[in-house]
């Protein structure tokens, strides 16, 4: 079996299959193609050219008709893709119907081919990332919802806090990606628009018919038509990779909180198991966090990705040198990347495997300091702050000395027994009795979930 040319490798690791395939050849080339396709529909329907030459050119706007290696090689003379591909239209027309050749691209230049075939992968691209933004977020939530209540050590400056849940925890995952699918919704109207306006943006080329063929070829493609072409104004772009690049980030977060959690020393919280996955080539014992590296390597490379498109951002007059050229794998790559970070998180949020009984253990890893507040907060009211502020740390202070757990140090403390019995003190220093709102922030972002699903 002869191996597939390019870079094959990783590909399957850090990128999903549908969206790679969205951004292959033969995607790219059959987008242009089914610009070219409606362009000859609309200008027919407008009466710029015959209706008989539509089906000819309909017929040869199929990409497999192509050779792709060919039209890399043209394109390294031509400087885009369009180019070639759109002489190579013209003969498989011609060989066919000679007549309908003259027809093809009529009125319209190369960046509107190649503008508005990767607005129509975009739009596919779109679809994908919304279906599987759906399923993250469902999976998320069902499982915000089991652990709504299971205590864990909050975790400030990498230190141990006071106690938190991992519902709220994962909620706080939940929550970011609402709001980037309504980021998405946004986004939408202005990304999903036609590029149509020839030479220099002016379509004179077709005169009086130009605004009708325009609006013809908006609604044969289903795409807005705007108020003037883009072909050096790229907002639109630039805004969805800024969105994608906000997902990434967010992802990156989940990849980041799921492989401390993992640790050895933390051990709570695991990506699920399966053969082979995450062992070591010399380490038997070795369970790493195979899915969340994805998360947190796509959340790496996305911004400067996305930066590039920033970069790309003032181009020059109506037609840009090499800012436009920028962003030919720009794009495609940071959908790529952020697809790649969705399917592993979908796999880790779906098979979540959690240890809360290891959770409680650490929560007591300090011998009840991580409750010294709830104790604190209590003692105020009857002592005043400072007074109660003071006392607590020097309780605490004797109970890392002493080795000791701070319920005990507390019990002994005769200004502590004075204003608070031991039934209080057992409570204060129960985890699961200091968890605040933690609940209702999972309900919450539970309630913007399912309003958003509606």
């Amino acid at each position: 079996m002869n191996p597939r040319p390019g870079n094959q490798l990783f590909d399957a690791y850090f990128t999903a299959a549908a969206m790679r395939e969205v951004f292959s050849d033969r995607g790219r080339v059959q987008g242009m193609l089914d610009f070219e396709a409606a362009l000859a529909r609309a200008e027919a329907a407008v009466g710029v050219i015959p209706q008989v030459a539509v089906a000819p050119i309909e017929t040869a706007c199929q990409a497999e008709r192509y050779d792709y290696a060919a039209l890399a090689e043209a394109i390294g003379i031509a400087g885009n893709s369009a180019i070639p591909l759109v002489k190579a239209l013209g003969k498989v027309i011609a060989s066919g119907v000679p007549e309908a050749e003259r027809y093809v691209h009529l009125g319209a230049t190369s960046q509107d081919a190649m503008d508005t075939g990767l607005v129509l992968q975009l739009r596919e691209a779109l679809g994908l990332l919304e279906v599987d933004l759906q399923r993250l977020a469902d999976a998320l939530a069902r499982q915000a919802l089991v652990h709504a209540d299971t205590p864990l050590a909050g975790r400030t400056w990498l230190q141990h806090a006071t106690p938190v849940t991992l519902g709220m925890k994962i909620a706080g995952w939940l929550g970011a990606l609402t709001r980037h699918r309504q980021r998405l919704q946004e986004l939408k109207p202005r990304l999903l628009t036609l590029q149509f306006g020839g030479a220099s943006g002016t379509l004179a080329a077709l005169g009086d018919k130009a605004l009708p063929v325009a609006q013809a070829l908006a609604t044969q493609l289903d795409l807005q038509l705007p108020e003037q072409p883009w072909h050096t104004q790229r907002d639109r772009l630039v805004e969805f990779a800024s969105v994608l690049g906000l997902i990434a980030g967010s992802l990156g977060k989940l990849g980041r909180d799921i492989s401390l959690l993992m640790q050895t020393e933390a051990a709570e919280v695991f990506e699920p198991s399966a053969p082979g996955k995450g062992g070591s080539s010399t380490m038997p014992h070795k369970r790493n966090p195979v899915g969340a590296a994805v998360l947190i390597g796509a959340a790496t490379r996305v911004p400067g990705l996305v930066s590039t498109m920033f970069a790309a951002m003032p181009q020059e007059h109506e037609r840009s040198l090499g800012l436009w050229h920028a962003e030919w794998e720009t794009l495609p790559e940071i959908c790529c990347l952020v697809s790649g970070a969705l399917r592993q998180a979908q796999i880790i949020a779906d098979g979540l495997q959690v240890d809360a009984e290891r959770m409680r253990q650490n929560l007591d890893l300090t011998q009840g300091l991580v409750l010294a507040e709830a104790v604190s907060i209590v003692l105020a009211q009857r002592l005043g702050r400072d007074s109660a502020h003071h006392l607590l740390e020097t309780c605490c202070k004797r109970a890392v000395a002493e080795h000791r757990h701070l319920r005990a140090v507390l019990g002994d403390d005769p200004q502590v027994s004075t204003e608070l019995s031991s039934d209080e003190l057992d409570r204060l220093l129960d985890p699961a009795h200091y968890l605040g709102q933690a609940r209702a922030w999972v309900e919450r972002a539970l309630a913007e979930h399912h309003r958003f699903n509606a």
